[in-house]
């Protein structure tokens, strides 16, 4: 039996209210043994800690998302520092920075961005970050503190900008994306990306792939992603699903 990993997927949403059992059920049948779950905003803590305390098979990860800017408040970063002795986790996310939408502050997201690596480097624990239209300078802060490891979470730069992350031993998550054809720069750097830097994920309930076109994500769509990577790896499913799982494992230091 296939044993997968999604490094990514937002099962506390509330999409997934009616029928979060069942989608868990159906992740389970795919072979998804694990899901990293993580945080958005403050309020979103509790919730997640309730779910993976009832779902042994979700792992949480808290932090405060940049598109969540308007919520969150100097003295979460505080909080969290407490909530992270207080609390279990893999991982501080998602956190980081998102120049797409432009009434972002980004003197806001680079504090709170900064703040948070120094709290995982303090916490020793893996950063789960949001780079979208920002992978430049996420690689440059990420360089500049130093002493972090982590994934970019749905990783959309170019093949220069993948190599840097590389470099500082930072792995790179791909989901539903690189299911579409038209994603060809995508598709060329997971085709040569070194192997051990590869985590699948899902982005659930968002970013379906090609195969759910409109529809709601869920982990057990983690299935579509591994079929096309190893399709354009030339390797097995089962292969590309042990080796990223493994780097799952190594990087979120979970069993």
């Amino acid at each position: 039996m296939i044993d997968l990993t999604d490094s990514h997927a937002h099962l506390d949403d509330s999409s997934f209210d009616p029928d979060r059992a069942q989608v868990l059920r159906r992740a389970a049948e795919a072979g998804v043994r694990r899901i990293v779950v993580p945080a958005i905003h403050r309020n979103s803590w509790a919730g997640i800690e309730r779910l993976c305390a009832k779902h042994p098979q979700a792992l949480p990860a808290y932090g405060l998302h940049p598109i969540f800017l308007e919520q969150h408040r100097p003295e979460h970063v505080a909080e969290l520092t407490q909530w992270l002795k207080d609390h279990s986790a893999v991982a501080v996310g998602e956190i980081g920075l998102d120049y797409f939408l432009e009434d972002l502050d980004r003197e806001q997201q680079r504090a709170y961005f900064e703040q948070q690596l120094h709290v995982a480097r303090e916490f020793d624990l893996p950063v789960i970050v949001h780079a979208r239209r920002a992978v430049d300078e996420v690689t440059a802060t990420l360089r500049r503190i130093g002493g972090l490891r982590g994934v970019v979470h749905s990783f959309s730069g170019s093949e220069q900008q993948a190599e840097q992350l590389w470099r500082l031993g930072f792995h790179l998550g791909i989901g539903g994306p690189v299911t579409y054809e038209r994603a060809q720069r995508l598709r060329r750097i997971v085709a040569g990306m070194p192997l051990e830097y590869l985590l699948l994920e899902t982005d659930a309930p968002d970013q379906p792939g090609a195969g759910q076109r409109g529809q709601r994500n869920e982990p057990a769509h983690i299935a579509e992603v591994l079929g096309v990577v190893a399709g354009l790896r030339g390797d097995s499913e089962a292969n590309i699903a042990a080796a990223t799982t493994a780097n799952a494992a190594h990087l979120f230091r979970h069993a």
